[in-house]
C-alpha cells in the first residue's frame, strides 16, 4: 500500500469517527426512515429531495433537542 493511499484511509477513518460525521450519518437515517414513511403513506416514491425538505420544516428541531437531551 502506498503512502498516498494509507494517508487517505487515515484522513477516511478519522472523518468516519468524527462526531460531525456521526451526527450527518444518525441525521441521513432519519431523513431516509421519514421517505419511507411519507412514500408508503403516499402510495409512491416521494423522493429525497422532498422527503428532506419535509422533514428539516416539520421534524429537525424536535429531533435535534431530544438527540441533545439524550447526550447522542
Amino acid at each position: 500500500m502506498s503512502t498516498e493511499t494509507k494517508t487517505a484511509a487515515g484522513v477516511n477513518d478519522l472523518l468516519k469517527n468524527s462526531s460531525l460525521y456521526r451526527e450527518f450519518q444518525a441525521e441521513r437515517e432519519e431523513i431516509l426512515r421519514h421517505k419511507w414513511i411519507e412514500s408508503e403513506k403516499a402510495g409512491y416514491d416521494i423522493g429525497f429531495e422532498r422527503a428532506l425538505t419535509d422533514w428539516i420544516i416539520h421534524h429537525r428541531s424536535k429531533w435535534r433537542k431530544a438527540r441533545q437531551s439524550n447526550g447522542a
